[in-house]
């Protein structure tokens, strides 16, 4: 019996590609959700051309009353929820899967949203239905990298990642949400010790394999808190930038700007920044990547430092974030049963599951380098 599954936002930026991928499942029926009868119809009718399926749809607030009432009556057993930005959104979409017995995952990579979702761990047991924050780069498939190495190592001594995106941009939403903490203080860990960043600030250039030099910035990111819990790890920090070195800049000149007391409101900055970044959308080179630096000791107690990056070309770089949750989906549809209980989305899906779930070796490389911590 084929598992029913619907995604919130299936319209948008990274819901087109997780419906992209879940029509084309023959052990999955798609419903897709919005608020905009005419997008929805748009893209039942683009699914259509592209897979020859027919999916269903459901035009309304996933917010709202009637949602868990819908979900029922439509016998959906998963929603994958892609509807950012989640920076300050409430929890109103899982609440109503664990009202309606449905299991649930987001794409959310804010830290707060993400590692505050515990709050509805005894409802969702209750229930008897999973519900799993975070189901994106990080911190599924970050967390899984490492626990696919993890024993290699005896001690975990520091994770340093980020994400260098292509030149094209993503949705409004989307970048609404990252400039959310641009100049606001992040909090990191340092040699055991929480100190605090600005947002956007501290910029530094790294090389990367097929990438060239990227102009990385400070970013807030769930595995701050989760992986010094997972992996005791004392210090940790995440960047992240655009693929143009200018993106890079205007995004620290914001922050700084911001600091500062030049203005409050975000979001009608990000709607000019997501403009402007369109038009030097034709400059990139169309790669990305997802590195991850982890030091330590190995099982011999010598010293051991691991990079990984995953390299994405011809713009592919959002199919990383969007297919953590088309893993799930197809693992659960295949038997599997998360556990039930309210948690970020960590431990749920291989390294493995990831690639196939994404399915594009011609466009996504992964590379793993190990040395004696000292290179």
């Amino acid at each position: 019996m084929a598992l029913r599954v619907l995604v919130v936002g299936g319209y948008g930026n990274f819901g087109s590609i997780v419906s992209r991928h879940l029509i084309e499942m023959p052990d999955i029926e798609l419903v897709i959700s919005g608020r905009d009868p005419q997008k929805l119809a748009h893209k039942v009718d683009e699914l259509k051309a592209r897979s020859g399926v027919v999916c269903e749809s459901w035009c309304g607030n996933a917010m709202g009353d009637g949602f868990d009432a819908a979900l029922k009556s439509m016998n959906i057993q998963l929603v994958i929820h892609t509807g950012g930005p989640f920076q300050g959104q409430s929890y109103a979409v899982a609440e109503r899967c664990i009202g309606a017995g449905v299991h649930y995952c987001d794409l959310s990579d804010c830290r707060t949203f993400v590692n505050d979702i515990g709050i509805l761990d005894a409802r969702a047991k209750q229930a008897g239905v999973a519900i799993l924050s975070g189901c994106s780069s990080v911190p599924t498939l970050s967390s899984a990298l490492i626990d696919e190495q993890r024993h290699r190592f005896s001690r975990i001594d520091s994770i340093e990642h980020g994400i260098s995106s292509s030149a094209k941009m993503p949705g409004l939403s989307t970048v609404e949400g990252v400039l959310a903490y641009a100049g606001k203080p992040i909090r990191q860990l340092r040699n055991g010790q929480v100190h605090e960043v600005a947002g956007w600030l501290d910029l530094t250039l790294r090389k990367m394999p097929h990438l060239g030099v990227r102009v990385l910035a400070n970013v807030d990111v769930p595995d701050m808190d989760i992986f010094a819990k997972r992996y005791g790890a004392q210090t940790l920090s995440f960047k992240a930038g655009a693929g143009l070195k200018l993106g890079g800049v205007a995004n620290g000149l914001f922050a700084l700007a911001r600091r500062f007391g030049a203005f409050r409101d975000h979001l009608p900055w990000a709607a000019r920044l997501h403009r402007w970044g369109t038009w030097f959308e034709r400059f990139g080179d169309g790669k990305s990547a997802m590195y991850i630096d982890v030091t330590g000791l190995g099982i011999d107690g010598k010293p051991l430092a691991m990079t990984v990056q995953l390299t994405a070309r011809n713009d592919k770089g959002p199919e990383i974030p969007s297919c953590a949750a088309v893993a799930l989906a197809a693992k659960i549809a295949q038997g599997y049963q998360p556990e039930a209980g309210a948690r970020p989305c960590v431990g749920e899906v291989s390294v493995d599951e990831y690639m196939a779930a994404i399915n594009d070796p011609q466009n996504l490389s992964l590379s793993m380098h190990f040395s004696d911590g000292q290179n």
